[in-house]
């Protein structure tokens, strides 16, 4: 089965084009502002404004990387990537944990459920890229 690609930003190939990046955050500044960075570097970019919606986004367009917000009503960031993670088919996809908390025990507790790396909001477009660098190989 192939990968369904929408159209980029940026219009031109790129080395980036074949990596489909999740955003999920239920604020949608968070979700526009991290969708333009990402397309303007030629990522494919689908986005999810809650936990529900990205597990089904996942099993429609298995993504490479997933950046999910902690603090999210309903199915929270950690119980989304703990979800994702308990799939055989989705284990290896690197989740990066994205909240406006920065202590200890939040990361520790992204660690426990899965989460590959912890970025805090807000974060500058550096962050956001040099987090999909670390994971995009």
């Amino acid at each position: 089965m192939s990968k369904e690609h929408s159209n980029t930003a940026s219009g031109g190939e790129s080395a980036n084009n074949s990596l489909r990046i999740l955003v999920v955050d239920d604020s949608s500044t968070i979700r526009r502002s991290a969708e333009s960075m990402l397309k303007a570097e030629g990522y494919d970019v689908v986005t999810a404004e809650n936990g529900f919606e990205a597990l089904s986004k996942v099993a429609r367009h298995n993504p490479d990387l997933i950046f999910v917000d902690i603090m999210m009503p309903r199915l929270d960031g950690y119980q989304t990537c703990a979800i994702i993670k308990n799939n055989a088919d989705y284990r290896a996809t690197p989740v990066v944990m994205l909240t406006s908390k920065d202590g200890l025990f939040d990361q520790a507790r992204g660690r426990v459920v899965g989460s590959d790396l912890y970025l805090t909001k807000p974060f500058t477009k550096d962050e956001l890229l040099a987090a999909v660098a670390q994971h995009a190989a």
